[in-house]
């Protein structure tokens, strides 16, 4: 089974000359969500994880199933407003602009074992930021995964010093 043929691109989406990484056809099939799930284990470096930090929002869909395999917790990481108690923030910059994201202060406790999952690396900002809010909180990252890693856009520019792994790739 090939993973990346569940995945459907659409063009001009969600701008002309954007060619989308729809993954809404690999989630429909529970054979293909339960072998990406397999993937992304085989992936890992041995050791304990103790969290997973999932990014919003289709980046909660695989790190909850992870977080239940690894028997470990589960942190997502949202946009501004969105989290009821006190935060860490990061602001990372976008093409045309400022963005920012948000983790629970207390999400993770200093020198906890970090997996970090977003469904597609494209430039690498939103991980990026990401893993500084992790390790401002004192979490020690194991690895980046990512479902589809969008090669062409450069993002594992921004995660040189981590571990990475993408099950699916577009050069």
């Amino acid at each position: 089974m090939d993973l990346k043929s569940y995945v459907r691109e659409i063009p001009d989406f969600p701008k002309k000359g954007v060619s989308y990484k729809d993954i809404t056809p690999l989630l429909l099939d529970h054979k293909a969500m339960q072998l990406a799930v397999k993937l992304f284990l085989e992936n890992l470096p041995k050791g304990n994880i103790d969290k997973v930090v999932g990014i919003e929002s289709r980046g909660f869909l695989f790190a909850t199933l992870l977080a239940e395999k690894l028997n470990a917790g589960f942190i997502p990481v949202r946009k501004p407003g969105k989290l009821p108690y006190q935060v860490h923030r990061e602001v990372y910059e976008l093409e045309y602009g400022k963005d920012s994201l948000e983790i629970h202060e207390d999400a993770i406790l200093k020198g906890e074992k970090i997996l970090l999952h977003d469904d597609v690396l494209a430039t690498g900002g939103t991980a990026a930021a990401t893993c500084k809010l992790i390790e401002k909180c004192g979490g020690e990252i194991v690895q980046c995964n990512f479902l589809v890693e969008l090669e062409f856009l450069k993002g594992l520019n921004k995660l040189k010093n981590y571990n990475v792994s993408s099950l699916i790739k577009y050069p």
